[in-house]
């Protein structure tokens, strides 16, 4: 199925879904998958391998990590960019693994900073096996991921990937700095999302439009595509948590009020709240003191000051741009699937 570049238009994403569809977006990862089943099977048979250690350990916890039901989808952008740009060769595939277990090994990381006990409805590995052993393991998993990176044998590749990994690190510093901070800024926020979620969406699509011999306008404008994709994909993530659609979803909601986590919806809604509403917020968030009722009164609050139909807004126009990005890529099947998953994405929620 051929793409025209007029279909790539943000006026689909202002009809798409025009209430919420949750399932939608899951329908756009499948026919991504499906778009990908050889390379993905190959992807995941490479991650596999490289799970192989003299320790069991690391593979009884990087397999539950890996196989704990993820969507795949930032090596998803990797081999769809790579198909879209008729790669010459099956080097996407060991690039889409590494990407993938560099998001595995900060998720492991992620889960002992943030002290987590669930992970896609299951037990996180630091509760399975002990902060420590996440963290080594997690450590692997980077090594294990740069070793892929060099065997494709493209500097820019893994200067691109490497320089994510970097990254994705920073912003982890950078969330502890705005976390119970209630003079956490717009600015301020973005900033960890570019670094913990867009950076390797972007160097995801981007690794793969080089490893494909795109031109540098294509390259740029696929990294481009993967760090609107992925602020958007955060935003809607972070809306979420307030949706009260906790049965949709499948899973709890109110996790980042309870860990006291600046997402755009708080930023907004401190920064419109009244005098008393100030008062609940530095209670709950600053000084996380937080009682039964809260997390309602702090989703009324949002709902109340538009913060929510703002974040959501801020989103799309996200969105809307990855669209933009993909207008000067070859239009064919892989570019339509990414045009959906942009529209979905943003769209998993009114």
């Amino acid at each position: 199925m051929d793409l025209a570049v007029t279909s790539l238009s943000p006026a689909r994403l202002a009809r798409a879904n025009p209430e919420g569809d949750l399932r939608a977006f899951s329908d756009s990862v499948e026919a991504l998958k499906t778009l990908c089943a050889g390379d993905l099977k190959d992807v995941n048979a490479t991650i596999l391998m490289a799970l192989k250690s003299q320790s069991p350990m690391i593979a009884e916890i990087g397999g539950h990590l890996i196989n704990a039901g993820g969507k795949r989808l930032r090596p998803l952008l990797t081999l769809s960019a790579a198909r879209m740009f008729d790669c010459p060769d099956d080097r996407h595939i060991g690039l889409a693994a590494a990407v993938e277990l560099i998001h595995g090994a900060t998720l492991l990381h992620d889960d002992v900073v943030d002290d987590s006990a669930l992970r896609r409805g299951a037990s996180t590995a630091n509760v399975l096996w002990g902060n420590k052993e996440s963290v080594l393991v997690g450590d692997f998993l980077f090594s294990q991921a740069f070793e892929l990176m060099v065997a494709a044998g493209d500097l820019n590749v893994l200067q691109i990937l490497s320089r994510a990994a970097g990254v994705i690190a920073e912003g982890e510093v950078l969330q502890l700095a705005t976390q119970k901070n209630l003079e956490a800024t717009f600015e301020m926020y973005l900033a960890v999302v570019e670094s913990k979620t867009a950076a390797l969406f972007a160097a995801a699509a981007q690794a793969g439009a080089v490893i494909a011999g795109a031109c540098s306008k294509q390259e740029d404008a696929l990294r481009s595509f993967g760090r609107n994709l992925g602020i958007a994909y955060q935003l809607i993530d972070d809306a979420l948590d307030y949706s009260g659609r906790e049965k949709e979803i499948g899973k709890s909601v109110g996790d980042d009020f309870r860990e006291g986590k600046m997402t755009l919806p708080v930023v907004y809604a401190f920064d419109r709240a009244t005098p008393d509403a100030r008062k609940f917020w530095r209670r709950t968030i600053a000084d996380a003191i937080q009682v039964d009722g809260d997390f309602e009164e702090a989703r009324e609050l949002i709902v109340s000051t538009r913060a929510l139909d703002d974040t959501i807004a801020c989103a799309k126009r996200y969105a809307a741009r990855a669209l933009d990005d993909l207008a000067i890529a070859p239009q064919n099947s892989f570019t339509s699937a990414l045009a959906d998953l942009a529209i979905s994405s943003a769209a998993r929620i009114s």
